[in-house]
């Protein structure tokens, strides 16, 4: 009897090209998962996630699903994952799910974080996992900035260009929360909405990084969020400061 199965995974992205799977036989997230619940049902797999990351980006509690055959008990398929997978992508959850549950399509939220290190100084063991930013900004201005994201707006000058673009499907999303304060040696800045463009929040983050030098102002981000501005916002920045924090359903 098959059983459709929802995990619940964390991983550091620094070796990764993404989650999703590449044409060009790239180690991806997705791969790593699919090959060991293959090996494990002893038949191929394919498995589907809450949302893409971009290489080297990594997660708290990414979610997916996938269905098996084999009747193994979910205490020892988790540990069969864990055994087998690389010891940087850790399952934390396994349950079963109703088939009609989909990891993507009902999830109602995200959320994520991006992490600035603003000290001169960053440890080599820290660098991996942060952007490191030791200039002089407006800290105070980037905050405010940062609250204008929110509410629904469309978000083409933040959006890379993506494949799916011949679609014309819609660039408008709906942002809950957008919130940037310090935390130590770091800026963080923690966004949750009901869906994100390619490399959107990193392009959010290198506009706020625009408004902190005084690049552009605040009635300047305005008008590309209100979509007055002219092609696209604030550049990209580094993926390996964002973290997927979890997805709400």
């Amino acid at each position: 009897m098959r059983r459709h199965i929802k995990i619940t995974l964390s991983y550091d992205g620094v070796a990764y090209h993404g989650w999703q799977l590449q044409p060009d036989g790239l180690i991806t997230i997705q791969s790593e998962v699919e090959r060991v619940v293959s090996y494990i049902d002893k038949k191929p797999v394919k498995v589907a996630s809450s949302g893409r990351t971009d290489a080297g980006v990594h997660a708290l509690a990414q979610i997916a699903t996938f269905p098996i055959e084999c009747q193994i008990p979910l205490v020892n398929l988790q540990r069969a994952m864990n055994r087998f997978l690389p010891t940087d992508i850790r399952i934390l959850h396994v349950e079963e799910v109703d088939a009609a549950f989909h990891p993507r399509f009902d999830a109602k939220s995200k959320l994520y974080e991006y992490r600035l290190f603003r000290e001169e100084i960053c440890s080599p063991f820290v660098r991996p996992h942060v952007h490191h930013h030791p200039f002089p900004l407006n800290e105070g201005l980037m905050v405010e900035a940062a609250k204008l994201l929110e509410g629904r707006h469309d978000f083409s000058a933040f959006a890379a260009a993506d494949v799916r673009d011949i679609h014309n499907y819609s660039k408008v999303r709906t942002i809950f929360t957008s919130t940037l304060e310090r935390q130590g040696p770091c800026l963080i800045y923690q966004v949750s909405g009901n869906g994100f463009l390619k490399h959107m929040i990193r392009n959010v983050v290198g506009t706020l990084i625009e408004v902190g030098k005084g690049n552009l102002t605040l009635a300047g981000l305005t008008e590309f969020v209100e979509r007055r501005g002219k092609g696209k916002a604030g550049p990209t920045v580094a993926a390996q400061g964002l973290f997927l924090i979890r997805v709400d359903y």
